[in-house]
């Protein structure tokens, strides 16, 4: 049963959010020793950092739930693998390509359908922090966020690739468009598919839980 969010009342680290912290700064820093690319994987983990430090900073004022912690977890595993080669180059990614007879790479679409996936939740638990559970507000505000967010990344990682990798060929590569010309937007649709998922099967779990 998911938990709500609730505020921090002691500062006790559970075991489980230890667990999770200890796997994933081995996974992370075993990832940045053996990626091809130190700057792509640096400019990727810009990102990651920027959570961890946003988790850390509102840890003790308020905490998620442990189903939240989870599937953020999930996610940022996720990412870092990503990060650890380029996109395109991912080998999850060119094993299902080789695999089921693919035209692309398809690790960076697997990534934004779970960031719609697997973070709407937390972002429901954040966002839906005092709104009634039955307030439809509570399954749309994570839906347009997940849009919205889903946009910025889109616009930061084109100024990232134009700035920092500056070749067309680099820049290219860095975003992993692998000739899509609509890659930005069927990303951003596929976190949106991701999101209306995970928020359809919030909404049948509650309502079950109010018919029981």
């Amino acid at each position: 049963m998911m938990k709500v969010m609730m505020p921090a009342a002691k500062t006790k680290v559970p075991t489980l959010h230890k667990v999770y912290g200890g796997v994933f700064v081995i996974f992370w820093l075993y990832t940045g020793l053996t990626t091809p690319d130190l700057l792509n994987w640096a400019t990727e983990n810009s990102l990651t950092l920027s959570v961890l430090i946003l988790l850390a900073a509102f840890y003790n004022i308020f905490r998620l739930s442990d189903s939240s912690y989870t599937l953020i977890f999930l996610f940022l595993l996720l990412h870092v693998y990503g990060s650890q080669y380029n996109y395109a180059q991912n080998p999850l990614g060119e094993w299902l390509q080789q695999t089921y007879h693919l035209q692309r790479n398809p690790y960076d679409r697997i990534v934004h359908f779970s960031f719609g996936l697997l973070l709407a939740y937390p972002m429901q638990e954040v966002l839906g922090h005092g709104l009634k559970p039955s307030s439809p507000w509570r399954y749309l505000l994570p839906l347009q966020l997940t849009l919205a967010l889903g946009a910025l990344y889109e616009i930061v990682e084109w100024l990232v690739a134009d700035l920092v990798f500056g070749g067309k060929q680099q820049g290219m590569a860095y975003l992993g468009m692998q000739g899509d010309s609509w890659d930005a937007q069927k990303d951003m649709a596929l976190a949106l598919a991701g999101a209306l998922l995970a928020m359809g099967a919030t909404y049948l779990l509650h309502h079950r839980r109010e018919q029981a």
